[in-house]
Protein backbone atom coordinates (compact mmCIF):
# COMPACT_ATOMS: atom_id res chain seq x y z
CA UNK A 1 0.00 0.00 0.00
CA UNK A 2 1.11 3.73 -0.88
CA UNK A 3 2.57 5.08 2.23
CA UNK A 4 0.41 7.40 3.63
CA UNK A 5 2.33 11.19 2.95
CA UNK A 6 2.73 13.32 6.40
CA UNK A 7 2.94 17.39 5.70
CA UNK A 8 6.24 19.18 7.48
CA UNK A 9 5.37 20.75 10.86
CA UNK A 10 7.78 23.32 11.58
CA UNK A 11 10.93 22.73 14.49
CA UNK A 12 12.58 24.57 16.42
CA UNK A 13 12.99 27.86 18.84
CA UNK A 14 9.51 29.84 18.32
CA UNK A 15 8.35 27.71 16.61
CA UNK A 16 6.33 25.83 19.62
CA UNK A 17 4.16 27.27 22.55
CA UNK A 18 5.60 26.45 26.10
CA UNK A 19 1.30 24.96 26.27
CA UNK A 20 0.67 21.38 25.16
CA UNK A 21 0.74 20.78 21.42
CA UNK A 22 -2.46 20.75 19.73
CA UNK A 23 -1.75 18.31 17.10
CA UNK A 24 -4.03 18.24 13.93
CA UNK A 25 -5.84 15.17 13.79
CA UNK A 26 -4.96 12.33 11.34
CA UNK A 27 -6.93 9.81 10.02
CA UNK A 28 -7.47 7.04 12.08
CA UNK A 29 -9.14 3.48 11.59
CA UNK A 30 -7.16 1.35 9.29
CA UNK A 31 -9.90 -0.88 7.73
CA UNK A 32 -9.04 -4.80 7.81
CA UNK A 33 -10.88 -7.59 6.05
CA UNK A 34 -13.98 -8.74 7.49
CA UNK A 35 -16.11 -12.01 5.84
CA UNK A 36 -19.06 -10.77 4.33
CA UNK A 37 -22.46 -11.90 5.11
CA UNK A 38 -25.31 -13.72 3.02
CA UNK A 39 -28.72 -11.86 3.09
CA UNK A 40 -31.47 -13.59 5.24
CA UNK A 41 -33.56 -14.28 2.84
CA UNK A 42 -31.16 -16.08 0.44
CA UNK A 43 -32.28 -19.03 -1.46
CA UNK A 44 -30.36 -21.94 -2.30
CA UNK A 45 -30.93 -22.00 -5.65
CA UNK A 46 -29.64 -17.95 -5.32
CA UNK A 47 -27.03 -19.07 -3.42
CA UNK A 48 -26.09 -21.37 -5.85
CA UNK A 49 -26.15 -19.24 -8.83
CA UNK A 50 -24.18 -16.75 -7.21
CA UNK A 51 -21.14 -19.30 -6.69
CA UNK A 52 -21.16 -20.37 -10.47
CA UNK A 53 -20.61 -16.99 -11.09
CA UNK A 54 -17.77 -16.36 -8.90
CA UNK A 55 -16.14 -19.71 -9.46
CA UNK A 56 -16.14 -18.34 -13.50
CA UNK A 57 -14.69 -15.43 -12.47
CA UNK A 58 -12.23 -16.79 -9.86
CA UNK A 59 -10.92 -19.43 -12.93
CA UNK A 60 -9.75 -16.54 -14.64
CA UNK A 61 -8.17 -14.60 -12.16
CA UNK A 62 -6.19 -18.04 -11.13
CA UNK A 63 -4.65 -17.72 -14.25
CA UNK A 64 -4.45 -13.87 -15.63
CA UNK A 65 -2.58 -11.22 -13.82
CA UNK A 66 -4.09 -7.95 -12.59
CA UNK A 67 -2.46 -5.71 -14.91
CA UNK A 68 -4.16 -7.24 -18.12
CA UNK A 69 -5.20 -4.67 -20.68
CA UNK A 70 -9.07 -6.86 -20.38
CA UNK A 71 -9.18 -7.91 -17.37
CA UNK A 72 -11.48 -10.67 -16.10
CA UNK A 73 -15.40 -9.84 -15.37
CA UNK A 74 -18.84 -10.93 -14.92
CA UNK A 75 -21.78 -9.72 -16.39
CA UNK A 76 -24.62 -9.67 -13.72
CA UNK A 77 -27.72 -8.23 -16.51
CA UNK A 78 -29.12 -11.38 -16.89
CA UNK A 79 -29.53 -12.10 -13.44
CA UNK A 80 -32.44 -12.25 -10.60
CA UNK A 81 -32.21 -9.65 -8.29
CA UNK A 82 -32.20 -12.45 -6.14
CA UNK A 83 -28.57 -13.32 -7.13
CA UNK A 84 -27.61 -9.73 -7.69
CA UNK A 85 -28.45 -9.50 -3.94
CA UNK A 86 -26.61 -12.42 -2.94
CA UNK A 87 -23.37 -11.17 -4.85
CA UNK A 88 -23.99 -7.51 -2.92
CA UNK A 89 -24.05 -8.88 0.16
CA UNK A 90 -21.87 -12.10 -0.12
CA UNK A 91 -18.98 -9.37 -1.33
CA UNK A 92 -19.16 -7.01 0.53
CA UNK A 93 -17.63 -3.64 0.41
CA UNK A 94 -14.02 -2.31 -0.14
CA UNK A 95 -12.37 0.55 0.97
CA UNK A 96 -12.57 2.77 -2.71
CA UNK A 97 -15.69 4.17 -4.09
CA UNK A 98 -16.17 5.56 -7.66
CA UNK A 99 -18.61 7.75 -9.41
CA UNK A 100 -18.46 9.13 -13.20
CA UNK A 101 -20.87 12.05 -14.74
CA UNK A 102 -19.88 11.73 -18.54
CA UNK A 103 -19.73 10.69 -20.68
CA UNK A 104 -21.78 7.88 -19.46
CA UNK A 105 -22.67 7.70 -15.82
CA UNK A 106 -20.65 4.87 -13.59
CA UNK A 107 -21.32 3.99 -10.56
CA UNK A 108 -17.97 2.02 -8.77
CA UNK A 109 -17.51 -0.26 -5.95
CA UNK A 110 -14.69 -2.38 -4.55
CA UNK A 111 -16.01 -5.08 -2.84
CA UNK A 112 -14.67 -6.67 0.47
CA UNK A 113 -11.91 -8.60 -1.99
CA UNK A 114 -9.61 -5.80 -2.74
CA UNK A 115 -9.00 -5.54 -6.89
CA UNK A 116 -12.82 -6.81 -7.30
CA UNK A 117 -15.23 -4.28 -8.36
CA UNK A 118 -18.73 -3.97 -9.14
CA UNK A 119 -19.72 -1.46 -11.87
CA UNK A 120 -23.35 -0.24 -12.41
CA UNK A 121 -23.92 1.75 -15.99
CA UNK A 122 -26.66 4.19 -15.21
CA UNK A 123 -29.26 5.02 -18.14
CA UNK A 124 -30.63 8.12 -18.96
CA UNK A 125 -33.83 7.92 -16.50
CA UNK A 126 -31.28 6.84 -13.84
CA UNK A 127 -31.77 3.02 -14.02
CA UNK A 128 -29.14 0.57 -14.40
CA UNK A 129 -28.55 -0.52 -17.74
CA UNK A 130 -25.53 -2.63 -17.30
CA UNK A 131 -23.90 -4.49 -13.85
CA UNK A 132 -20.88 -6.61 -13.69
CA UNK A 133 -18.02 -7.37 -11.75
CA UNK A 134 -14.49 -6.96 -12.55
CA UNK A 135 -10.68 -7.62 -11.42
CA UNK A 136 -8.43 -5.09 -12.19
CA UNK A 137 -6.57 -2.46 -10.42
CA UNK A 138 -8.93 0.05 -10.75
CA UNK A 139 -12.05 -0.49 -13.41
CA UNK A 140 -11.53 0.40 -17.04
CA UNK A 141 -14.40 2.75 -17.00
CA UNK A 142 -12.96 4.74 -14.77
CA UNK A 143 -9.98 5.40 -17.46
CA UNK A 144 -12.18 5.87 -20.15
CA UNK A 145 -14.35 8.67 -18.88
CA UNK A 146 -10.85 10.18 -17.57
CA UNK A 147 -9.92 10.32 -21.39
CA UNK A 148 -13.36 11.04 -22.66
CA UNK A 149 -14.24 14.06 -20.69
CA UNK A 150 -10.03 15.81 -20.64
CA UNK A 151 -7.97 17.78 -23.21
CA UNK A 152 -4.61 17.85 -23.80
CA UNK A 153 -3.96 21.23 -23.28
CA UNK A 154 -5.82 24.08 -21.97
CA UNK A 155 -5.85 27.73 -23.03
CA UNK A 156 -4.55 29.83 -20.29
CA UNK A 157 -7.53 31.73 -18.46
CA UNK A 158 -6.62 35.89 -17.57
CA UNK A 159 -4.48 36.05 -14.60
CA UNK A 160 -5.89 37.03 -11.19
CA UNK A 161 -4.61 40.14 -9.39
CA UNK A 162 -1.83 39.46 -6.17
CA UNK A 163 -1.49 35.84 -7.86
CA UNK A 164 1.76 34.77 -6.66
CA UNK A 165 2.97 31.18 -8.14
CA UNK A 166 -0.25 30.50 -9.43
CA UNK A 167 0.75 31.14 -13.23
CA UNK A 168 4.22 29.55 -12.53
CA UNK A 169 2.19 26.43 -11.41
CA UNK A 170 -0.38 25.89 -13.76
CA UNK A 171 2.76 26.27 -16.42
CA UNK A 172 4.40 23.33 -14.83
CA UNK A 173 1.41 21.04 -15.02
CA UNK A 174 0.83 21.74 -18.64
CA UNK A 175 4.55 21.04 -18.80
CA UNK A 176 4.12 17.62 -17.23
CA UNK A 177 0.58 16.71 -18.72
CA UNK A 178 2.62 17.07 -22.46
CA UNK A 179 5.38 15.09 -21.54
CA UNK A 180 3.73 12.29 -19.81
CA UNK A 181 3.78 8.92 -21.12
CA UNK A 182 1.32 5.89 -20.49
CA UNK A 183 2.85 3.61 -17.65
CA UNK A 184 4.83 6.56 -16.64
CA UNK A 185 5.35 7.17 -12.87
CA UNK A 186 3.68 10.16 -11.06
CA UNK A 187 5.04 13.58 -11.27
CA UNK A 188 3.15 15.10 -8.21
CA UNK A 189 3.18 18.56 -7.11
CA UNK A 190 2.18 18.96 -3.48
CA UNK A 191 0.71 22.08 -2.81
CA UNK A 192 0.75 21.96 0.82
CA UNK A 193 4.36 22.25 0.84
CA UNK A 194 4.70 24.76 -1.55
CA UNK A 195 4.56 28.47 -1.04
CA UNK A 196 0.56 29.43 -2.56
CA UNK A 197 -1.63 31.63 -1.77
CA UNK A 198 -5.93 31.64 -1.92
CA UNK A 199 -5.26 33.38 -5.35
CA UNK A 200 -3.14 31.18 -6.46
CA UNK A 201 -5.33 27.63 -5.34
CA UNK A 202 -8.28 29.84 -7.17
CA UNK A 203 -6.66 30.14 -10.57
CA UNK A 204 -5.80 26.77 -10.56
CA UNK A 205 -8.90 25.31 -9.10
CA UNK A 206 -10.59 27.59 -11.47
CA UNK A 207 -7.93 26.75 -14.97
CA UNK A 208 -7.86 22.75 -13.97
CA UNK A 209 -11.52 22.66 -12.57
CA UNK A 210 -12.94 19.31 -11.31
CA UNK A 211 -14.49 17.23 -13.63
CA UNK A 212 -16.43 13.58 -14.35
CA UNK A 213 -14.45 11.34 -12.30
CA UNK A 214 -14.60 11.00 -8.46
CA UNK A 215 -13.06 8.79 -6.54
CA UNK A 216 -12.80 7.96 -2.83
CA UNK A 217 -10.54 6.08 -0.87
CA UNK A 218 -11.01 5.39 3.19
CA UNK A 219 -7.61 2.74 3.22
CA UNK A 220 -6.55 5.62 5.41
CA UNK A 221 -8.64 8.53 6.41
CA UNK A 222 -10.07 9.92 3.24
CA UNK A 223 -8.77 10.72 -0.02
CA UNK A 224 -10.48 12.34 -2.57
CA UNK A 225 -9.31 11.94 -6.36
CA UNK A 226 -10.96 13.77 -8.96
CA UNK A 227 -10.16 14.17 -12.71
CA UNK A 228 -9.68 17.82 -14.29
CA UNK A 229 -10.05 18.80 -17.58
CA UNK A 230 -6.74 17.82 -18.69
CA UNK A 231 -5.41 14.23 -19.65
CA UNK A 232 -4.38 12.25 -17.18
CA UNK A 233 -3.66 15.19 -14.59
CA UNK A 234 -6.25 14.39 -10.75
CA UNK A 235 -6.42 16.34 -7.98
CA UNK A 236 -5.13 14.15 -4.98
CA UNK A 237 -6.69 15.43 -1.61
CA UNK A 238 -6.55 14.02 1.39
CA UNK A 239 -8.84 14.49 4.59
CA UNK A 240 -8.52 13.59 8.29
CA UNK A 241 -11.77 12.62 10.63
CA UNK A 242 -12.87 15.80 11.14
CA UNK A 243 -12.69 16.72 6.97
CA UNK A 244 -9.93 19.42 7.52
CA UNK A 245 -7.51 19.60 4.03
CA UNK A 246 -4.14 17.97 5.31
CA UNK A 247 -2.60 17.60 2.28
CA UNK A 248 -3.65 19.03 -1.50
CA UNK A 249 -1.76 17.55 -4.47
CA UNK A 250 -2.00 17.67 -8.21
CA UNK A 251 -0.63 14.20 -9.55
CA UNK A 252 0.03 14.09 -13.56
CA UNK A 253 -0.36 9.90 -14.09
CA UNK A 254 -2.72 7.57 -15.66
CA UNK A 255 -4.26 6.87 -12.54
CA UNK A 256 -2.91 7.99 -8.88
CA UNK A 257 -1.67 5.20 -6.82
CA UNK A 258 -3.71 5.50 -3.64
CA UNK A 259 -6.85 4.38 -5.79
CA UNK A 260 -5.43 1.16 -7.65
CA UNK A 261 -5.17 -2.75 -5.82
CA UNK A 262 -1.85 -3.60 -6.03
CA UNK A 263 -0.95 -7.40 -7.25
CA UNK A 264 -0.25 -8.54 -3.46
CA UNK A 265 -4.18 -7.25 -3.14
CA UNK A 266 -5.31 -9.43 -6.10
CA UNK A 267 -3.13 -12.64 -5.27
CA UNK A 268 -4.64 -12.35 -1.72
CA UNK A 269 -8.14 -11.88 -2.59
CA UNK A 270 -7.67 -15.29 -5.28
CA UNK A 271 -6.76 -16.87 -2.45
CA UNK A 272 -9.65 -15.88 0.04
CA UNK A 273 -12.27 -15.31 -2.49
CA UNK A 274 -11.69 -19.55 -3.08
CA UNK A 275 -12.00 -20.27 0.61
CA UNK A 276 -15.27 -17.63 0.63
CA UNK A 277 -16.74 -19.60 -2.40
CA UNK A 278 -15.95 -23.12 -0.31
CA UNK A 279 -17.97 -21.50 2.60
CA UNK A 280 -20.95 -20.15 0.14
CA UNK A 281 -21.38 -23.83 -1.10
CA UNK A 282 -22.30 -25.07 2.71
CA UNK A 283 -25.48 -22.94 2.06
CA UNK A 284 -26.35 -24.16 -1.37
Amino acid sequence: MKPFPIPVVPVGPGSQTDESPDYLAMPSGMNTFQAPRLPEAATAADIGRAVEILEGLLAVMRVQPIDVPRPATAALDGESAGVREVLTQSLGFGEVSAFTLAPTRVRVQETAFAALWRVLEEGEGGGIVADRLEASAVPMALYAAMRATSLPELAVPALLPNMMNGEALLAEVQLQCARHQPGKPAHVINLTLLPVTDTDLDYLYGALGHREVSILSRGYGNCRVTSTRLANVWWVQYFNSMDTLILNTIEVVDMPEVVLAAAEDYADSVERLGEYIAMLKEDC
